[in-house]
């Protein structure tokens, strides 16, 4: 386990700040939850740019806006940040909508004409958004006809992948929570949709082609970092590249990953310099 301890010092203000910043939004689609928000550095591009995905148990009460004090370090860092929307469970979300929403922000990105430096592109999720984040990582294994195969062409795939507080291991958690926003999300259980968990699943898409950081409190009373010790074992065992760091006490709590003046997330960004282009 890392430690890490140099703390940004991000005021209130400046939290508030981020908050209300929507960046420019662009459309993938026409369900209201099919849009995402660009977010710009003020310098000249082109911009390493982070593919945002928030949480929330795929359940449309939570929203974007989530990640948006991360967001606003990120620009302040110089990366450019995608912060994608998608359709969430409630809101016309589930299997395989979500999925496919996912795919589509993800590679709307591809049309856009803005400073972003493709070649230098992270993803990143907090929680149910961590799933996502990596499951988007291994597109390039999902079989043809599978919701987010990439027909039309390539996809945009990150050369990092991180995952906050993650539920890297989607049976996992069905099991951990009696079914519940697992089983909500995929229509059941990996022994009855058995093949929706093969491609949906990232435990199952590894061994991914690009590192991936796993940040989780050992405390997380919402997901377990035993999710994440399950990822990184198949990860490891696959020969995967693949770290794991683990925040303990209240610093690792599931909320406290979107603190941009937490622990949790300062074991991101100093790993960012690393992921970002050199200058």
């Amino acid at each position: 386990m890392s430690r890490d301890l140099a703390l940004p010092r991000v005021s209130r203000r400046r939290l508030i700040l981020d908050l209300l910043s929507r960046g420019r939004t662009f459309s993938y689609g026409p369900h209201r939850s099919q849009l995402a928000d660009l977010h710009l550095p003020r310098t000249d591009g082109p911009h390493p740019l982070m593919v945002v995905i928030h949480g929330g148990s795929w359940r449309a009460r939570y929203g974007r806006i989530v990640m948006r004090a991360l967001v606003g370090d990120l620009v302040r860092r110089g990366w450019a940040a995608w912060n994608i929307e998608y359709r969430r469970l409630g809101d016309g979300g589930g299997w395989p909508a979500t999925f496919e929403d996912v795919a589509a922000a993800v590679d709307r990105v591809l049309e856009m004409d803005a400073p972003v430096d493709l070649e230098h592109v992270c993803f990143m999720g907090h929680s149910a958004g961590g799933h996502l984040a990596l499951w988007a990582a291994g597109r390039d294994r999902l079989p043809q006809g599978a919701p987010g195969f990439a027909a039309a062409g390539a996809p945009l795939l990150p050369g990092r992948v991180i995952a906050q507080a993650g539920v890297c291991d989607l049976a996992g958690a069905y099991r951990r929570w009696d079914g519940g926003a697992a089983a909500a999300l995929m229509g059941g259980g990996p022994e009855e949709v058995a093949e929706r968990y093969d491609v949906g699943d990232p435990v199952r898409l590894v061994p991914l082609s690009m590192p991936a950081l796993l940040v989780h409190g050992t405390a997380d009373r919402t997901v377990s970092v035993k999710l994440s010790r399950s990822y990184e074992r198949a990860a490891t065992a696959s020969g995967a590249d693949v770290e794991l760091v683990e925040i303990e006490g209240a610093a690792g709590a599931h909320r406290a990953h979107l603190d941009p003046r937490g622990a949790a997330w300062a074991a991101v960004t100093r790993r960012l310099p690393t992921y970002a282009p050199s200058r």
